[in-house]
């Protein structure tokens, strides 16, 4: 678990999140972070990973980020290339990865089975809690406990994934998937395919109970507050800067998602195009999640690009792991 030295916020993120996850003190791992920006140079993001690489052990295979900024690894100008940082804490910085609206390098992690990254792969997937606050952490950490087994063992919440082609064309080219995984179900969750690409009904859902999953295609996603949502929910919008600062691009963050209740959502730093392979491909994170995967486990290896992302959210919870 990383903290920020000399960031109290993020110290006490990281205690409360060691409390509730049983983390080890040797495995928090404090660096020194440069503030006063939502960015990191190539130079500053290299001395703060030689720093990380220096201090984990063979047996980590994962990393969380407790701070809220920087979020993203942005080049020079000469080769203005932005890394969301939880990839480029898994990857390095590596302009293979990212390159704004270009084909990127796949991640080696992509729907595979090993459940040690590190030991077989070499990369550590990483998570952003995406907290600002304690008590927006303490929240979002109690969320992902309670989501612990919630689905395990033939038990049934009552939840349903809904799966939106919206108005929105150029946001709704993951419509395929959506369309495949809800013909072909997913066990006990109950889940809803809505097409409205001809804009003749709603491109939202609102005021529902029990959603476990909710991923679309818009710029921005209103009333995701009036919904309530299940420990270990998942939920995403397909934009071009979902990860961006928050009210800087017009487009909603997606950690607006982890304020409506969600669990952990993604999006990215930097203008990708609409490259599917740049996204979560829901059929592979519902699964992976059914296997009982852990959160960053499932989500991290349903985006076959990942560079330009960014993860966010509790990546411990696992509702069907018993």
């Amino acid at each position: 678990m990383l903290i920020a030295e000399g960031d109290a916020t993020s110290e006490a993120i990281g205690l409360a999140y060691q409390r509730a996850r049983s983390i080890p003190d040797a495995n928090l791992i404090r660096l020194p972070v440069p503030r006063g920006s939502d960015s990191l140079s190539v130079a500053e993001f290299a001395s703060l990973k030689a720093a990380l690489d220096a201090r984990l052990g063979d047996t980590i295979q994962a990393t969380l980020v407790t701070w809220a900024q920087p979020s993203r690894v942005q080049g020079t100008l000469a080769t203005p290339c932005a890394m969301g940082l939880t990839s480029a804490l898994a990857f390095g910085y590596d302009t293979r990865y990212c390159g704004g609206c270009v084909a990127t390098a796949a991640s080696g992690y992509y729907n595979a089975d090993t459940r040690q990254p590190w030991t077989d792969l070499k990369l550590r997937p990483s998570m952003m809690l995406g907290a600002a606050t304690l008590a927006e952490a303490q929240v979002l950490i109690s969320r992902g406990v309670a989501a612990d087994g919630s689905w395990a063992n033939g038990r049934n919440p009552g939840g349903t994934g809904y799966l939106l082609r919206t108005s929105d064309s150029a946001r709704s080219v993951r419509h395929p998937d959506f369309q495949a995984l809800a013909s072909s179900g997913a066990g006990s969750v109950s889940l809803r395919y809505i097409d409205n690409a001809s804009g003749a009904a709603s491109d939202v859902v609102s005021n529902q109970s029990g959603v476990m999953f909710y991923f679309t295609g818009l710029a921005s996603v209103p009333q995701i507050r009036t919904n309530s949502y299940l420990p270990g929910a998942v939920a995403d919008h397909l934009t071009s800067l979902g990860a961006a600062s928050a009210g800087a691009t017009g487009q909603m963050p997606a950690t607006d998602w982890l304020r409506a209740g969600a669990t952990a959502s993604y999006g990215t730093v930097t203008e990708p195009c609409n490259y599917p392979e740049k996204f979560p491909r829901a059929s592979v994170m519902v699964r992976q999640y059914q296997r009982g995967q852990t959160l960053i486990e499932a989500y991290w290896k349903s985006v076959q690009w990942p560079g330009e992302g960014l993860f966010v959210g509790e990546p411990l919870a696992k509702p069907w792991a018993p």
